[in-house]
This record gives C-alpha cells, sequence and structure tokens, in this order.
C-alpha cells in the first residue's frame, strides 16, 4: 500500500480501489467512529484524514489498509479521483470543542476551531461527491444564535447540493448512550434525504452492555483479559461476535479521597450525594456541574461518554472509573477494535467518537 506524504499532494488514482460501487473519504476521522459505521453500511473507505498523532495511531492501527493523510487539513490540496460509475461520500466532524455547551467562553466566532468547518467545505468543493455528511455536537445550533448552522447550510446549498438538518439521539438506534449529535446531510442530485426512523422502542441499559466484561480494580492496567462471562444480551453479542479474550481493561488510577467519594454516590447519583467534608480540596464544590461524580445507573442507558475521566463517571457496582473498554461498549464500538498510546490518550479517543451504530443508521439511508 502506498502511502500519503505530508506533503499536501494526495494519492494518485491507482492507489485508490476502484471496485466498489459506493466509496467515501473520512474527514477529522479520529479513531475511526464514522469509518466504522460507514463500513458497516457497505461503503468502501477509501482515504481519510486526521491530524491527531494518537488518534492516527489507532486509525492506522484498525483500518491498515485505507491511506491516511495526518498534516494539517488547510494544507491538503489534492484527494483521491473517483472511477465513473461510483457513487460517491465525503463525510466527517470537524473538531467540536468551540460548540460544545461546556465550553461557554469558546462558543463564538472568535475561536478558530469553530471555523475549521469551512475546510470541510472546501474538501466538499474539491472531491464533488455525491452525498455529504456532517457531524457535530448539538451545541453547534446555538453558537452565536445559530449562525454557525446557517452558514454551513447556506455554503452547502451554494456548492450544488440539497441541504437536510437533523439532531439525532444515539439512544433511539440502539446504543446505551443518550447522546445527541447534530447530522448535516446533503445530495447533489437534488434528492430529498430521509433521516433513519428509531430502531429501538426501549433504551439498551448500562448493564446489557457491560455486564460480561472483566471484574477489575481501581488503577487497572492489564490490557488483555478473558472475558467475565458469557454475553447474554444481543447487544454484548453483536460487540463482541463470540471472542473469548478482551482488550482495553485499564483504569484511571484515583487516589483514596476520590475513591472514597465514589463510595457514596448511589446509581443515578453525582456529587451532591457526596459529604460536603469529603471536598476539601475544592475552593467552590458549588460549582461542578451535574455530570461529575455520576455514577451509572446499570438499568438505564448511560450519560453521554464524553471525557469520561475528567468526569469521573463511576462504574455502576465497582468503586472505580470506567475502563477504556467499558466506555468503548457504551460507545457501540465492536470489541475486535483497538486504541494506542497512553490511558489518557485512549479515552479521549473514546469519548471523542462518533457511535459507530448511530453512524451506520445514517449511512444505510443512502442504500
Amino acid at each position: 500500500m502506498t502511502r500519503m506524504l505530508s506533503s499536501g499532494l494526495g494519492p494518485s488514482a491507482k492507489e485508490v480501489p476502484s471496485q466498489a460501487h459506493f466509496v467515501g473519504i473520512d474527514l477529522f476521522c479520529g479513531a475511526g467512529g464514522m469509518t466504522l459505521g460507514a463500513q458497516m453500511a457497505g461503503i468502501e473507505v477509501i482515504y481519510a484524514v486526521e491530524k491527531c498523532p494518537h488518534a492516527a495511531a489507532t486509525y492506522r492501527l484498525n483500518f491498515p489498509k485505507i491511506p491516511l493523510y495526518t498534516g494539517d487539513i488547510r494544507k491538503l490540496r489534492m484527494l483521491p479521483k473517483k472511477s465513473k460509475g461510483v457513487k460517491s461520500i465525503l463525510f466527517g466532524g470537524p473538531p467540536c470543542q468551540g460548540f460544545s455547551t461546556s465550553n461557554q467562553r469558546t462558543r463564538n466566532s472568535q475561536n478558530p476551531n469553530n471555523w475549521l468547518f469551512q475546510e470541510f467545505i472546501r474538501m466538499v468543493q474539491m472531491w464533488n461527491p455525491d452525498y455529504i455528511v456532517m457531524e457535530n455536537v448539538k451545541g453547534i445550533t446555538e453558537t452565536e444564535g445559530g449562525s454557525f448552522l446557517e452558514t454551513a447550510l447556506n455554503t452547502f446549498k451554494m456548492a450544488g447540493y440539497k441541504m437536510s438538518f437533523s439532531l439525532l439521539n444515539a439512544v433511539d438506534f440502539g446504543v446505551p448512550q443518550r447522546r445527541t449529535r447534530a447530522f448535516f446531510v446533503g445530495a447533489r442530485n437534488g434528492g430529498e434525504f430521509v433521516y433513519p426512523c428509531p430502531t429501538t422502542l426501549s433504551e439498551i441499559p448500562v448493564l446489557q452492555a457491560i455486564s460480561d466484561l472483566p471484574v477489575l480494580e481501581n488503577g487497572a492496567c492489564v490490557d488483555e483479559m478473558d472475558y467475565r462471562c458469557k454475553a447474554e444480551s444481543a447487544y454484548a453479542k453483536r460487540l463482541r461476535k463470540g471472542a473469548n479474550r478482551v482488550t482495553g481493561n485499564i483504569v484511571t488510577k484515583n487516589c483514596k479521597q476520590v475513591i472514597d467519594r465514589y463510595s457514596y454516590v448511589p446509581h443515578g447519583g453525582n456529587w451532591e450525594d457526596i459529604p460536603e467534608s469529603l471536598f476539601g480540596n475544592y475552593a467552590d464544590r458549588s460549582r461542578c456541574h451535574t455530570g461529575i461524580y455520576k455514577r451509572l445507573d446499570p438499568k438505564k442507558a448511560s450519560v453521554v461518554i464524553g471525557n469520561f475521566r475528567k468526569n469521573m463517571l463511576i462504574h455502576p457496582y465497582e468503586n472505580r472509573g470506567l475502563s477504556v473498554r467499558e466506555a468503548a461498549r457504551i460507545q457501540s464500538v465492536p470489541d475486535h477494535f483497538l486504541f494506542s498510546g497512553s490511558i489518557g490518550f485512549q479515552q479521549q479517543q473514546v469519548g471523542n467518537m462518533v457511535p459507530p451504530i448511530l453512524a451506520k443508521e445514517v449511512f444505510n439511508r443512502f442504500f
């Protein structure tokens, strides 16, 4: 396989497979959540772009045959050529920190991350795909009164795409997590895109997602282990696919003070359940948001798996944080998927991923 160099020039047409009837490019691909979803839907991903070296290492580990550009997307000047008769789709999620509701001070036009979606638009104009899918956080609808949302939609329309926009909650599509994401979908030929309807009548609880994973302790550091037991739920069986061992069984090592706090939090509870005497190192604990020290309720879907280490999300039954694999399960990442780098980088990669099962449901609508 010929790898993409960091010169800004894309691979030649000879380097790109052309046998598939539907090919795609993943921009801002991160560890590869949307690539997984596209592949599940039958799309051949022929190229990807990711600047973060840690996420790029994980992507290469799991998709070694997909050429990956790891330079600054603003310097990228060439994309793979498309074969005649092959449908194409360009998709991805520009960095969303500037749109996040947790970053109130950066939700404005002065944050450079808020304008990286213009690079997505430039790639659309360069490659001229049949379809586009851009994913982002729900907060993009609120930033500066919705101006980013309107700018994106209008710019895509000017490029010749009939656009539609929707907010989709992952929990409605078989993901054990309440996670709402914004999707922009465009069709160059003017077809009307019909967003997927919810596929589940009831949410998948956390317990069904992780009950077969290994028993772990605070600071667990043995990456690969045997499963705790046979997978009982259809969800666990789907992600496990009959394997006997699983990776990602690593957990942040918290100090005794933090573990003591965990012990006071009931299912569904948070920092408010912890005695104030245990918050001596907090200048003002009232400034904590509701997602801090949140113990997952085993009978309900999870809260958002964002930066689960910093939020100190607590295992449903054990007084410790979530392992990388437990968080990945809640994100609907299959167990064969491997994460690269230190525990902190792995946790960040998991939290940033688009749930593959949610992405698959969107991509399925093109067939």
